[in-house]
């Protein structure tokens, strides 16, 4: 597994509910502009997604690459962990859509900012962040 820990900025601003959810504010516009689903309901998903992504930092960290800038860990993942993933929810096709794409957007943006990690995304990689500065704490 590829790892890095940059102390580098990610490239674009957080605001307080964009923290929340370890997505940045560009990112989730940028999504929702894509996206059928309306802004709110993306960004309400992302935190809640978040939440349930802290406790499965540890084991993210463990079965797939990852790179850390900021206090964000991404980590490069295939399609069927998002399948699991969004399986324990309930958000409409569309919600769930734009989610995916929002933390693939933004760990393909952190992979490119740890300047030590040689590992870019394949086209059937899926991406998924988490704020660890917030997991470890747990």
């Amino acid at each position: 597994m590829a790892a890095a820990d940059v102390d580098a900025p990610v490239s674009n601003d957080q605001s307080p509910e964009a923290g929340e959810s370890a997505i940045d504010d560009d990112v989730l516009e940028r999504v929702a502009d894509r996206s059928d689903a309306d802004e709110t309901a993306i960004a309400d998903g992302l935190v809640v997604l978040h939440s349930t992504l802290i406790g499965r930092h540890a084991e993210l960290e463990r079965e797939h690459d990852y790179a850390t800038v900021d206090g964000t860990r991404a980590y490069r993942v295939p399609a069927a962990v998002w399948d699991e993933l969004l399986a324990e929810f309930e958000f409409a096709d569309e919600v769930a859509t734009a989610l995916e794409s929002a933390h693939t957007e933004q760990a393909q943006l952190v992979f490119a900012d740890a300047v030590d990690v040689d590992e870019r995304f394949a086209d059937d990689d899926r991406g998924v962040v988490v704020g660890i500065d917030t997991a470890e704490e747990f």
